[in-house]
Formats: C-alpha cells, structure tokens, sequence
C-alpha cells in the first residue's frame, strides 16, 4: 500500500525519524521497542526507500495500532536515494515542526531500543543550552542477528569537538539525537555525496561551536549483521584494523570531502572554525611542514594513540 503524504503534526516531545529499506525480518522487533519506551511523549516519522518486502506493511499496522497521527510516513522524495539521503530528507521533513523543547532522534529499522533511551537522551540535552545546537550519541550493545550480546561500544574520550570531528565519526546513528537548533542547523545545510547522516550531523554540529553529549550507558542493542549499512567495531584493535584495511586512499577521500563541504558553507561555522578549516585545506595543498604544522593543532586527533598514529601517517601521505 503506497502511503500519502503526511500533514505537518504538531510537536509531541521526541520525533523519531525512521528510514527503512528491505527491513521486514527485523522491523517489528524495532517497533516493539519503541512502543515500550520509558519517556512517552514520541512520534514516529518513517521514509520507506523503495523495499519490495512487507516493511510498508508492518509500518501501517503499527500506525494503526497506535493513536491517530501518532505514526505518519513521509512520502518525498520519490525513488531510491540510500539509508543517508532517507535520513536527512526526513530530519528536513521534521526540523520546521520541532518546539522550543523537541529532538529529533534517528533509528535504524534493525536495532532494538532499550526502555530507558529516549528518556536519557531528552534529559541530556534538556542540560544544554537551548540556543546552541546540540547532538547526543551513547554507548551500544553490540548483539548478533539472534541479539546475543557480542562486546560494548567503545566509551569516548575527548576530544570530541571540532576539528577532532573531521578524523572519524564519533556519533553512531542508531544513538543520535538532535536538539532543535541542531536539527535546523543540519536540515538547512548540503551534507556531502556519500557522507553518513550521523557523521554530517556530528562534523556540522561542532564546527558550527555546538557540543557532542557522549552518554556512557548503553541504550541500544545493535544488531550485526551481514546487511548492516554500517556495522561496529567490538574493540579498539578492530576498530583500528578497519582503518588500516580501509587504506589513506578512501579515508583521505572523505577528508577532504568533508572539507570542501564545510568550506562551501562557512557562513554556518564559528570563526575558530574556519581558522582551522583554512589551515588544513592550506596544508592538504601544500608541503609536508605545512602539513606537520596543521597537525599540531589543538583537537586535531583520533580516540586512541594507535588510531592517531595511522591518522597522522594518512594525514602527511593523502
């Protein structure tokens, strides 16, 4: 059943924003979860990306079973245009509708929410101040398809601001949420071909003097498996051999990616900001003392000495 645009509901507290795509097997687990969430003042916006299963299906059963406007699809843009583009076309979709005191969160169709979830997150942004935007991301679960416990997230350590934001993507999707100056802030913004949402959303939110709120307990189980968009590393050693195996080429590609972004859309950042955006597009295109000297600046740096050792070799060579 092909779904119809959505009115513009008013904003209820959380708006859950939910792109799905061939997401049947799991979906209904998801759901579940989100019905069972401790803080209650939620709605649900969800895109459907062009699946060919019963993902439409099981998303107008559950609207059904919910109160009327509660679950709503959102039915632009049409065509396929991946799991990113879904997210933030929605985050679009929702920012004009968010109060003085909303977030947006995001949630991935295969994942299952802990209880107490939204109800962490609307309690750690609620802290921060109101006019400048703020993004939460927590700890995870790492379970397998059946959702047996695998490892925990990583815990994160500082620096978890801007430009440490440009070495790696400290804000994992399925956790994020955004107050509402965060989510006008990346709404009104051109997020990169091929960058993920959630990174976007993180690289944006603090070059633009915003903070991260990184939560220790973990609020979601994330599923791995072999249709993941993106999977997770169980430990730091993995998450530092993915880099390698990665390679300078592809890393450095999203580097300067992102800097090109940022750069075209200086009006969004501080003026700290673009002093450190200018010095490594400067040093990217110049000598390697150029490059040593951009690498010595404050926050420039990855979670762990390993991490940050590979980073500043791909730095000097890319």
């Amino acid at each position: 059943m092909p779904c119809a645009p959505a009115s513009q509901a008013p904003a209820t507290g959380v708006v859950i924003l939910l792109a799905c795509y061939q997401g049947g097997r799991y979906l209904r687990e998801q759901l579940a979860s989100i019905a069972g969430q401790e803080h209650r003042d939620w709605r649900l916006v969800w895109r459907d990306d062009g699946s060919d299963d019963d993902t439409v299906a099981i998303l107008h059963d559950f609207a059904a079973a919910q109160p009327p406007g509660r679950v709503t699809c959102f039915a632009g843009p049409a065509g396929r245009i991946g799991s990113a583009a879904s997210f933030l076309a929605l985050l679009r979709h929702a920012a004009p509708t968010l109060g003085a005191h909303d977030i947006a969160a995001f949630a991935d169709q295969d994942d299952v929410w802990l209880p107490l979830k939204l109800g962490r997150a609307v309690a750690a942004l609620r802290g921060a101040a109101a006019a400048a935007p703020a993004i939460y991301t927590a700890r995870q679960v790492l379970v397998d398809a059946r959702l047996d416990p695998l490892a925990i997230s990583p815990a994160l350590v500082p620096p978890t601001g801007f430009p440490a934001s440009l070495t790696q993507n400290l804000a994992t999707g399925n956790t994020v949420a955004l107050n509402p100056a965060a989510a006008r802030l990346v709404a009104g913004s051109a997020a990169p071909p091929g960058c993920q949402h959630d990174w976007w959303a993180y690289l944006l939110v603090t070059a633009a003097g915003g903070t991260l709120i990184a939560d220790d307990e973990p609020v979601v189980l994330y599923r791995q498996h072999s249709a993941n968009a993106v999977g997770a590393a169980r430990s730091l050693l993995q998450r530092a051999a993915a880099a390698v195996w990665r390679g300078p080429g592809v890393f450095m590609g999203l580097v300067r990616q992102n800097l090109a972004a940022l750069d075209a859309q200086r009006h969004l950042l501080t003026p700290q900001a673009c002093r450190d955006l200018d010095a490594i597009i400067a040093a990217l295109q110049g000598s390697p003392r150029q490059r040593l000297r951009a690498l010595r600046l404050p926050g420039l740096r990855r979670q762990t000495w390993a991490e940050q050792v590979l980073f500043r070799l791909w730095f000097m060579l890319g």
